[in-house]
């Protein structure tokens, strides 16, 4: 069987099919149409697609409105962190509001006699039963009092003169109040607290944030107090420190002019003892 024989001349190439290029006026409509399908398109996008149907006064007006647009974005930029920002604030804004409505629902009780002994975590163990307990603030001793107590041989431990209870509602506050005050506390009769009365109120119209500040102004008062007791000290302090200087610079004067004289004394008596010598001597 005889191999036929191919010249590379005989071979025609496949050509690729040709591509079918759409007028101009189509391209610019197509493109149009998808920059519209963008989320807030710039006009600068627009001015890359040319349209031979505008003219070029139209589109000198087109480059100066999307100059324009781009100079206000950069003057009023509004970025990711910025909306972010503004979330955080909203969100803090909403939790204040939540918080404030809540608290109009609180109630304090207040204890004007805390028993030996007991401290928040016990106060709250025996409160919690007539009703949720959001914050306990008990008030400690004088300090004076403590350290007399302890010279005695009493308790050694921390002890609190009065109290403030918040309930998670007025009405659990209330009725809280009206049920226990002048009441024996009781429990198991092994407890320390168990022959101890009850000394509570509730406190009408009175919030949270009023015995922080009072807490705070007694504090501050505290401290500025204390402010002047030290700047009083400061000032006996220096007063005792010039006149000790004063004292020792007299001092020195007196030791100075006692020298003096003794020298002086001693040279009178030289002189006398020279013309003395030179009496005899004639």
């Amino acid at each position: 069987m005889k191999r036929r024989l191919v010249r590379l001349c005989d071979i025609k190439p496949r050509l690729p099919p040709l591509l079918v290029v759409p007028p101009p006026s189509v391209l610019v409509s197509a493109i149009s149409l998808s920059l519209s399908h963008i989320r807030q398109p710039h006009r600068s996008l627009m001015l890359l697609t040319p349209n031979p149907s505008v003219s070029p006064i139209r589109m000198e007006q087109f480059e100066q409105e999307a100059d324009e647009a781009v100079l206000q974005e950069e003057e009023n930029p509004k970025s990711n962190d910025e909306r972010r920002e503004i979330r955080k604030k909203k969100r803090k804004k909403q939790q204040l509001l939540e918080e404030t409505a809540k608290a109009a629902k609180r109630g304090v009780c207040y204890l004007s006699r805390i028993p030996p002994h007991m401290d928040p975590l016990k106060l709250r163990q025996i409160l919690s039963h007539y009703g949720e307990i959001l914050r306990i603030y008990l008030t400690p001793e004088d300090p004076a009092a403590q350290v007399h107590r302890k010279r005695a041989g009493g308790f050694r431990g921390k002890e609190f003169s009065e109290g403030w209870v918040e309930f998670s509602r007025k009405s659990v506050a209330k009725r809280v109040a009206k049920m226990l005050n002048g009441e024996q506390i009781g429990g198991k009769k092994r407890s320390i607290f168990f022959y101890d009365l009850w000394n509570i109120k509730y406190l009408s119209k009175f919030k949270w944030e009023d015995l922080t500040e009072d807490i705070a102004y007694k504090n501050a008062s505290r401290e500025q107090k204390l402010a002047l007791e030290i700047s009083a000290a400061k000032k006996e302090r220096d007063f005792y420190l010039s006149k000790v200087e004063k004292s020792r610079a007299l001092t020195a004067i007196e030791e100075r002019m006692k020298k003096e004289k003794k020298f002086q004394l001693f040279l009178h008596l030289l002189s006398s003892a020279m013309a003395y010598v030179e009496k005899c001597d004639v």
